[in-house]
């Protein structure tokens, strides 16, 4: 549902209202959406770094500089096979 600030500033109680309920509310200006009026949860739990440990691969020469790509990046050419 889209309302206009004057409508959302008049019935704020009512849009906060619906939002709980799952509602989606947009407030906009001058016709365009402005902002999203959403439910304030708490977070449940504390996030907890890492815990995709052994998940992903990552090559050894990894860290490793590629000369070759290094040199093209550096000094682009636009015509390769001219000097």
């Amino acid at each position: 549902m889209q309302v206009n600030m004057h409508e959302a500033k008049s019935q704020l109680s009512r849009l906060g209202r619906l939002a709980w309920e799952g509602e989606e509310i947009v407030i906009a200006r001058a016709g365009e959406p402005w902002l999203r009026l959403t439910p304030y949860r708490e977070r449940l739990e504390e996030r907890k770094m890492g815990g995709m440990e052994g998940q992903f691969w990552m090559s050894p020469d990894f860290d490793e500089v590629d000369e070759e790509l290094l040199e093209l990046i550096e000094n682009p050419k636009i015509f390769p096979d001219e000097e």
